[in-house]
Order: structure tokens, then sequence, then C-alpha cells
């Protein structure tokens, strides 16, 4: 084998606007062959470099050192036009669009952060509920539940007649729908019992461990991967309650701080709890359904299956009691209104920025909580709600990152 000599000649296109255009010609000729097969063995490669914000392209050659400026030359012309294919010579394509391509380079992008702000609103508007519900006294948890769903109800019939998604959802999915429903329901309920019978910091921090609960159920269900990080986490959430709960065989008579009776507080930490992990399986439910199923219709489940549940519980209960004063009859609408407000600005946060970040940004509701019952209600933490805190808010905020991570390494 004949060592192979390489010569390259380059050929510069004129450069407007920011274009490069180089074609790098190789010939190679074999050394025992050389003046027979020399034309045979002629290889020609083209590179071509854009850079970004071309608006005029010239496809004419400014010239080579030998024959590029022969324009006489067949060969040489034969090889512009093989060179220059009508797919790179875009200059008269590129002046007919130079306008609209000025005008779509001169649109704003959009704001890196707003997904982070709507899951910031959606944290506010949560946490003010909470506060309503506090604030409210005389009705049950169940009817301030079935008031909010039946107001739901009544803006989310229109969001689906627009979105002509129908009523019932697809039938494979049905199942799952009810589900999320009955599940998704139940678990606001027991919240508002748990803000009703204990502080409301401490109510929000044990709602707010779900999320550990979130990966140990979809470790169980969907067969997702757990990691040891996800059992640590869950024994720091786990901790975080006890701290909160404060129960007598392990703190003994250590119950300064506790709101009204010991007993009622014991009946708000189960309630949250049992909340949590219920929250926990809705999101679950949701996974499972994935992204072919509308999220009003989703949330239509969620409402019509609440209100009836809550009805039923109510009538047999015999707890179904007008609020005294217009104040808590405004206050009611307004969880409403707050409710599907809250719900579709976590839906658009997470439709615009990853999980994790949205999920880090929820731990502000832990904060609001401790700031509004300090302020409203005018009552203090103690050190054992803000050390259950501390313990809740890493083991979720570990989580998040955790899942962050995670999808960035596969991104």
């Amino acid at each position: 084998m004949g060592d192979c000599n390489h010569s390259t000649h380059e050929r510069a296109l004129s450069i407007e606007d920011g274009v490069s255009v180089v074609f790098h010609k190789v010939d190679s000729h074999d050394d025992t062959n050389s003046g027979d097969e020399s034309g045979d063995d002629e290889r020609t490669a083209a590179t071509i470099h854009l850079q970004s914000n071309c608006h005029d392209v010239s496809c004419d050659y400014d010239g080579d050192a030998e024959g590029a400026r022969g324009s006489d030359n067949s060969l040489e012309g034969s090889e512009k036009k093989t060179l220059c294919p009508p797919a790179f010579c875009v200059r008269s394509r590129l002046a007919s669009r130079d306008g609209s391509a000025l005008e779509d380079s001169e649109k704003p992008n959009s704001c890196p952060g707003l997904g982070l702000f709507y899951a910031f609103l959606s944290t506010v508007f949560f946490s003010t509920i909470a506060l309503l519900v506090k604030t409210i006294e005389g009705v049950h948890a169940i009817e301030i539940s079935a008031i909010r769903c039946f107001f739901q109800m009544l803006f989310t019939m229109p969001l689906l007649i627009y979105h002509k998604t129908g009523f019932l959802g697809p039938r494979d999915k049905r199942i799952y729908l009810v589900l999320r429903g009955f599940i998704g329901s139940n678990a606001m309920i027991l919240l508002f019992y748990a803000v009703q019978q204990m502080p409301l910091a401490d109510a929000t921090v044990i709602m707010f461990s779900n999320p550990v609960f979130t990966s140990l159920l979809a470790w169980i269900f969907l067969k997702e991967r757990c990691t040891i990080w996800d059992c640590i986490f869950t024994v720091f959430t786990i901790t975080g309650v006890l701290l909160i709960a404060r129960p007598p065989f392990l703190f003994g008579d250590h119950r300064r701080g506790i709101e009204g009776n010991y007993a009622n507080h014991i009946k708000g930490t189960i309630a949250a709890f049992a909340g949590a992990i219920g929250a926990a399986f809705t999101f679950v439910v949701l996974r499972k359904m994935g992204k072919s199923v509308h999220y009003y219709l989703s949330v239509w489940y969620y409402a019509v299956i609440g209100f009836i549940e809550c009805i039923i519980t109510v009538s047999v209960l015999g707890e179904w009691k007008i609020p005294y004063c217009g104040r808590d009859r405004w206050l009611l609408m307004l969880i409403a209104v707050l409710g599907i407000a809250g719900q579709s600005f976590l839906t658009k946060a997470l439709q615009i920025e990853k999980a994790g970040p949205v999920a880090l940004m929820r731990t502000i509701d832990v904060v609001l909580a401790f700031i509004f019952q300090f302020i409203f209600l005018n009552r203090a933490p103690t050190m054992w709600s803000l050390g259950g805190a501390l313990c809740v808010v890493a083991s979720t905020s570990g989580v998040a990152l955790q899942k962050w991570y995670s999808s960035s390494r596969k991104s």
C-alpha cells in the first residue's frame, strides 16, 4: 500500500451577518498510479459552518489559489455547482424571509422564573385556605369541604364544556379517576379537621410530609426505584411528626404549647398524618393515569365525589349548620375560589418548571403557616414544633433535590 498525499483546498463563501461557510476539498492520490488514476481517486468533502443571525448568504466563490478565479473552466464550474447545491444556496429564500426572521429574533423569551412564581402563588393560596378554615367557627370540617367541592364543581363545569373533554373521561381511566376523587377528597377533609383540632403550623407541617410517602408508595405500586436516601428521609419525617405530636409514652408530661385539649391534639395529629398518606396515594394515582386525562377532568371527579361524600357524612352526623355571620359565608366561598386558583397555578408551574424546584418552593408553605399563626392567631410556636418542622422540611427538601438531580442526569 502506498502512502497517500493529502492536499486541502478551502473555498470561503462571501460572509455577511455572521454566516461562515467553509468548504474543504480533500484530494487523495495514490503514489503508484498517480498519473493515470488521479481523476478517479479524487474525492471532495465539504464542511459547512453556519452561525446564528444569518440574513443574507452569497454562494459566489471569492477564489482559490489557482482555479477558482477561472470562470471559463467547465470543470471548476461543475465543482461549484456540486459544492454549492440549491439546498445551501438560500440567498433568495432568506432575502424574501428577512423581515419574518428578524421579527422572530426580536420576540422576547419566556421568563425563566415564571414557573417558580406560579408555585409560590399556589403556596400562598393553600396557606391562606388553611388560615381561613382555622378562623371559621361553628362549622364542621366536612361541611367546609362540601361547600368547597360545590363551588369547585360550578367553576369546573364550564371549563370542561369549553375544552370538550366530556364529564366521564376515557373508559379505561375511569377507575383511576374515581380513586383520585375519593382519596383526594378524604385527604382534604382530614386536613381541615386537623387544622381545627391542633395548631395551624403543626397540622401544616404534618400534612406537608406527603412527598416522602409518595416515594415509598410509588416504589410499592409503580415499581419505581427506592434508594437508601428515601428510607433516611422517611425516618426524618416520622421523627418530625413525633416531635409535634409528643406522645406520652415518649415525652411524658411535656405538653406545653398544645392548643386546647391534648386528646384533640392527638386526634388532629392522626388526621393530619392520615391526610398526608392520602395525598401521597392521590399523587400515585395521578402518576398512574399520566397525561392522557385532562387536568380539569381530574378536578371534576375530585369535586363531585367529594361533594357527594361530604353531603352523606354531614347528614348522618347531623352536623349541617349555617354560618352565624355573613363574614363566615363569604370566607367559605373564598376558600373554594382560592382552592381552584391554587390547583391551577400549581399545575401551570409543573408544566413550565421541573418538579424538583416546584417541590422546594412548596416548603414556603410551612414558613407561611408559622407566620400566619403568629400574626393572625397570636400564637407563638414551641421549640418542639420548630424541631419537628425542621425535620419534615429537611426530608421533603431532600426528596425534591434527589428527584431533581436524577432527572438532570437523565436529561
